[in-house]
């Protein structure tokens, strides 16, 4: 299997990954204080919205992947 399949295959999963969940979270520590033997951290939930038609341009893209055939040199 070639690396342009495998990179279609990848596509075709994060987009379809993408269009099912519309956004994904992650946690950003953003301040951190040490006291002695007291550690404070705050974290924040940040949150990133995928658009649609980014999901669907991965799905579309990753299916022309698969589909061309790949040159031989």
């Amino acid at each position: 299997m070639g690396v342009t399949k495998i990179i279609g295959i990848v596509l075709i999963v994060l987009g379809a990954a993408g269009l099912a969940y519309k956004q994904f979270s992650y946690t950003k520590e953003t301040h951190d204080a040490n006291i002695g033997d007291l550690h404070l951290a705050v974290k924040e939930k940040q949150h990133v919205a995928v658009p649609t038609w980014l999901g669907g341009a991965a799905v579309v893209l990753g299916i022309v992947l698969l589909v061309v055939p790949s040159r031989k040199s």
